[in-house]
């Protein structure tokens, strides 16, 4: 292999288009713990918990350092351990521990990797201060208490949807991730795309919940409740059923919603089919006469 290759864990990895060793970790197949990196977003390096012990160089942190022919690393030293159970207590220390309650409870990061790490007590005094969640938005409900700083949510929104709807504020102990000017949410420029929620490892940033108000209408006989499935839907939720990407669950999600109580089911997909066929005729119609150049869609932003 020319030395083209690094030593993980005394296993011979070669070097291929990787990026960094987080990278070249992973091709290994070691589940190596992270909360601020994302392959689409830039690197930060905030958390740590990607530390690895590399020979010649000490601790160093595997999202932001470039392999070089023959490293050796180690990923699971008795020190690195430590200190990655050092780090999730310290973030536990300064978060809302009302984990039961949590929207996020059962996928949140945090949660996850207390578990992973043994983590039954926190040995640190809690140092959070409390502040209330911000509902303003009709679509994300944002709470500082379970924010972590990862900076997720600002990468993603400043750097995937340009907007920069959120970023960090103030410094050291005192740093908050919050809207420009420490404004609510509906006053800032979100467009409620909800990618912050997506990629958010905490319960810090979440889709706001509307089920309570969907079963008052269902349960109100003086109203018609209509469900209308989006196209994206009849695959996504077969996936967080555990059924093989890809599989359709038109007939499983009209079932359902029959069972709930709506009174009429649509199915999107058919207008949008009909959507694609008018706006691809019209991209054809402006490009063969020279007329006006982008032309915008009415898809979610």
């Amino acid at each position: 292999m020319n030395g083209t290759f690094v030593f993980i864990d005394n296993k011979e990895i070669p070097i291929e288009n990787e990026q960094n060793l987080l990278e070249l970790i992973r091709k290994a197949r070691v589940d190596l713990p992270t909360f601020c990196y994302h392959s689409e977003l830039s690197i930060y390096g905030a958390c740590r918990l990607c530390m690895v012990q590399v020979e010649g160089m000490g601790l160093v942190p595997a999202c932001s350092t470039p392999p070089t022919p023959e490293m050796k690393v180690s990923t699971n030293t008795e020190e690195i351990r430590k200190m990655r159970k050092i780090i999730v207590e310290l973030l536990l220390a300064n978060h809302s521990q009302n984990c039961p309650t949590c929207q996020k409870s059962t996928t949140c990061q945090l949660q996850a990797l207390a578990k992973r790490f043994g983590i039954t007590k926190v040995r640190f005094k809690n140092q959070l201060r409390e502040m209330p969640p911000d509902e303003s938005s009709p679509s994300l409900v944002r709470d500082p208490n379970k924010c972590v700083l990862c900076g997720d949510c600002v990468r993603i929104c400043s750097e995937v949807q340009s907007v920069g709807a959120i970023d960090f504020a103030y410094r050291g102990a005192q740093t908050v991730v919050i809207p420009s000017f420490g404004k609510a949410l509906d006053q800032v420029e979100c467009v409620n795309c909800g990618q912050c929620a997506r990629i958010c490892p905490t319960g810090a940033l979440t889709p706001k919940s509307e089920v309570d108000e969907v079963w008052k209408d269902i349960h109100n006989p003086s109203k018609v409740v209509v469900a209308q499935v989006a196209p994206a839907v009849r695959v996504a939720i077969g996936e967080m059923f555990g059924l093989p990407p890809g599989t359709t669950t038109t007939g499983q999600i009209a079932a359902a919603l029959r069972a709930i109580g709506f009174d009429k089911i649509y199915d999107t997909s058919f207008t949008a089919d009909l959507t694609v066929l008018e706006e691809s005729g019209e991209f054809i119609k402006r490009v063969t006469t020279g007329d006006r150049i982008p032309q915008f869609t009415s898809c979610c932003p």
